[in-house]
């Protein structure tokens, strides 16, 4: 069964829910009364102007920003009460690929994934061992193996930090604008990743996605932002219609070319 094909959260348990959460940093605010419920399964890209919200939202989600207002919960417990390995062994997060503060491999990167699975005394066994290797394959990352992480280019930074999360192998994961840094065809290697890991591994996929096109074709549900609220939840064809994308994003739909089927009545 595909993402496309489950219903909506209806009687199972969200993987992520954020209940009426308004957040800020400093006297900023970044996200106001958002309610969001995301089931186990669901492939969902979050899309909407700069400034929106939109990483903000995922920081609430994994914890790293603490709501003012409301109550963000991971598999039905509220996130801020869960230590961070817990939280780590359900949740991955793939940010924007960043400056890394020490020199590290890029394999040694890639096994920060298995920490929150490992014995803290014996380090790796077979298990993470096994992981790692499986995860560089999938994401392809094989012919950077030795190299410094620090010296990669930003593209390749970030495939190896996704790398890291398909070995952390999480239930949930997250990802801040994942094809940001990488040229076409890696984009589309990634979008086709994220929906194997979803629809083969039962992963909960939920994605920043800059390109309108890639979150029609590769989501079945779309969360779209502005101004710190959601203003659309629905299919690709029916969140990202004509009027909303002129709304949101101040362009005339006919030159994003979605191609999208249109929505059932």
């Amino acid at each position: 069964m595909t993402a496309e094909s489950l219903p909506r959260v209806a009687n199972r348990q969200p993987m992520v829910e954020l209940r009426d959460v308004t957040a800020a940093y400093r006297s900023r605010p970044v996200l106001d009364r958002i309610s969001l419920a995301i089931g186990p399964g669901e492939r969902v890209a979050v899309v909407g102007p700069n400034g929106a919200g939109k990483s903000s939202l995922l920081r609430v989600i994994s914890g790293i920003l603490k709501p003012t207002r409301g109550t963000a919960m991971l598999a039905g417990e509220p996130i801020d009460l869960m230590d961070r390995r817990t939280v780590a062994r359900r949740l991955a997060v793939v940010p924007q690929a960043s400056t890394l503060p020490f020199a590290t491999r890029v394999e040694e990167l890639v096994g920060l994934g298995r920490v929150p699975h490992e014995d803290p005394f014996r380090g790796h066994r077979p298990v993470d061992r096994a992981a790692i290797a499986a995860a560089i394959d999938r994401v392809g990352v094989g012919h950077l193996l030795g190299r410094d992480a620090r010296e990669l280019s930003l593209g390749e930074r970030q495939l190896v930090l996704i790398a890291l999360a398909v070995a952390q192998a999480a239930p949930v994961i997250l990802l801040d604008e994942p094809t940001v840094h990488l040229d076409i065809r890696h984009q589309v290697q990634v979008m086709e990743l994220l929906v194997d890991l979803n629809e083969r591994d039962g992963a909960t996929v939920v994605a920043v996605v800059h390109d309108l096109r890639f979150a029609a074709h590769f989501f079945g549900r779309t969360v779209v932002m502005d101004r710190a609220r959601i203003v659309a939840d629905d299919s690709p064809a029916r969140a990202l219609d004509a009027e909303r994308v002129r709304e949101v994003f101040g362009v005339d739909a006919d030159l994003v070319r979605l191609g999208l089927p249109a929505a059932a009545d």
